[in-house]
């Protein structure tokens, strides 16, 4: 994505972004909350309103940097807050909270599918645009919050099914995590690990609709 940089294609962009950041992490609180705990609600965090989301550093510098460097886009919003004794099953909550950021972006590259076939014809060209870099960001996004790396989701995800003792290991990861990541992204190994799953899920969207990409 973005190998050329066009100011007028990138601005499409931003919509879809928005939307996979606001969703991902409104997605996050609203399972918390259907589990008992209400912190992201009385912090304001379940809005679609990415101000309320965006992390100065993850969401804006990281990723314009990357962008111009790499070529590439990797940022983080600010995570959920979530107390995990709130809930009324602190590992199925955890599990769930965890999953619902993955999910919504999935759901979202379908939507954005759909979006592409049944777009009007006078804006087919600038909704055809926008609905590939929703349908790519979004897959991204799926496949990327679910790699097993603590704090990524895929790595809460998997923690919640690990016993005490394990757990506690698995989560000595989580200080380096975002830093493992980075480094895998800029030494390239990061896309060639997620680009298959990448691109099957943007297969299997754009066969459901039946849109060429």
């Amino acid at each position: 994505m973005f190998q050329n940089f066009d100011l007028g294609i990138f601005l499409l962009a931003v919509l879809p972004m928005l939307l996979a950041i606001t969703v991902h992490e409104a997605a996050h609180g609203y399972a918390a909350r259907y589990w008992g705990d209400p912190t992201a609600e009385q912090m304001g965090r379940l809005t679609l309103n990415p101000l309320a989301h965006i992390d100065p550093i993850g969401t804006v510098v990281v990723p314009a940097v990357l962008l111009f460097t790499t070529g590439f886009m990797f940022g983080w919003a600010k995570p959920v807050p979530v107390i995990p004794r709130n809930f009324r099953d602190a590992r199925l909550g955890m599990r769930t909270v965890a999953i619902a950021g993955p999910l919504s972006n999935l759901v979202m590259a379908f939507g954005w599918g759909l979006a592409a076939v049944y777009a009007p014809e006078s804006y087919q060209f600038p909704m055809s645009k926008m609905a590939q870099f929703g349908i790519s960001i979004n897959a991204v996004l799926f496949v990327l919050n679910m790699l097993p790396v603590p704090p990524l989701d895929g790595g809460r995800f998997v923690d919640s099914f690990l016993p005490a003792k394990q757990s506690m290991q698995y989560r000595k990861i989580e200080p380096y995590g975002t830093w493992i990541i980075l480094l895998l992204l800029m030494t390239g190994v990061l896309w060639t690990v997620i680009e298959p799953m990448v691109n099957l899920i943007m297969s299997l969207v754009a066969g459901s609709v039946g849109l060429i990409i």
